[in-house]
């Protein structure tokens, strides 16, 4: 399986759409946004795109009762899980959060296979060593609306653990 991770979009609707589109275009079939999305107007042209939309707030929330309206209506297909999540996907256990800090903590513990963040506009890709004796993939795909950085946004591949920034495509 492959997902389109996204984070700090603020208000960017055309900028998070390309992001998005540029994933489903590239094969994947989720996405996860890592927070400060603000409005939550930004995330209806994803409606159109069809992919099923896991989002965490951020330091910047917006009207969370706008957002929790629209998923309401998008039958499923936008999902909002507050601070953090916790998901399946593709077989892989992931945890999402907006601050990085307490990504590479949640790293650290050794019971997810992918952690990501965003909040600092710099997308990374990093093994964090874990508790366990292993290593956690630690994620941040930057900031897709090219504030204080470049556009950006990251494919992963699940199964293969393969991760790859891309720009966003303007």
């Amino acid at each position: 399986m492959k997902l389109c991770i996204v984070s700090d979009s603020h208000d960017r609707a055309p900028m998070l759409a390309a992001a998005v589109a540029a994933g489903r275009d590239a094969g994947a079939q989720a996405v996860l946004h890592c927070g400060d999305l603000i409005g939550a107007m930004t995330l209806r042209p994803l409606l159109a795109l069809g992919l099923p939309v896991h989002l965490v707030h951020g330091n910047n929330l917006g009207d969370a009762q706008a957002l929790w309206s629209l998923c309401r209506a998008s039958n499923g297909l936008i999902n909002y899980h507050g601070a953090d999540a916790t998901l399946v996907l593709g077989g892989r256990s992931l945890f999402a959060t907006h601050y990085p800090h307490y990504a590479k903590g949640m790293a650290c513990t050794g019971e997810y296979d992918i952690v990501c963040c965003g909040h600092l506009h710099e997308a990374s890709i990093a093994e964090q060593v874990n508790v366990k004796g292993g290593k956690t993939w630690l994620l941040n795909p930057g900031t897709v609306a090219a504030l204080g950085a470049p556009a950006t946004w990251m494919l992963a591949d699940l199964e293969q653990l393969h991760f790859e920034v891309r720009p966003v495509p303007g």
